[in-house]
Parts: structure tokens; sequence; C-alpha cells
């Protein structure tokens, strides 16, 4: 079930959009229409969230690869972030570590280093 994107999801997507590039901006765009529909399958636990975008209400960005945007945390120093499109829609927020420990919770965005 759809549900809007938690405030921690929406603050950190914003950190990794900040460009002025046209594909950030238009992902940006993106953040009022996207929900959170669903989370990693994977079992580890990680905060890694899959996102739909209502593709009605916004235009796609342009073409861009994938990961649209990625960024290490200052804090703490072995874990990261990416964002993922599919069509030019926001898709996937992506969080993984580089130690054995997955990253459960969203970092604050102030530790995102692009």
């Amino acid at each position: 079930m759809a549900e809007p994107l938690p405030l921690d999801v929406a603050a950190t997507l914003n950190a990794l959009l900040t460009g002025s590039d046209q594909v950030s901006s238009a992902l940006r765009a993106q953040l009022p229409y996207a929900r959170a529909v669903g989370r990693c399958g994977c079992g580890c636990g990680c905060a890694t969230v899959d996102v739909a975008v209502d593709h009605t209400a916004v235009p796609p960005a342009p073409a861009h690869g994938n990961p649209a945007a990625d960024a290490w945390y200052a804090e703490p120093e072995d874990a990261g972030v990416m964002v993922f499109t599919k069509d030019g829609y926001l898709s996937l927020l992506e969080t993984y570590s580089a130690s054995s420990e997955p990253i459960s919770t969203w970092r604050e965005p102030r530790f995102v280093e692009r």
C-alpha cells in the first residue's frame, strides 16, 4: 500500500538532488507526487525504500544514467546512499554500508556528501 514519503526519506532525496542540472530539478519536482510503496526485500533490515511517482501529475526527468544521484555519508563514514529511477521517475532510495552492519535508519541529510 502506498503511503506518503516519510520525512527522513524526503529530506534525504532533497539532499541528494540539490543540483541545478535538469535531471536533479526534474526529480525534485517529483517529490510532492512520490509515495513509499515498499521496503527492502533482502531481509537485512536496511532502510532502503521503493518509491512510486504519479506519472499523470509530473513529467519524467530527461534521459540520465542510474543511479541518478549518489553520495557518501560523513557519519558514519562507511555508509552511502543512492537514488534510482525508472523511465525518468524516482523508483528507489537505497542505503548501503561497507561494514557488515546494515543501515537500518536514515542518517541526517546534513551528513550527505556529494
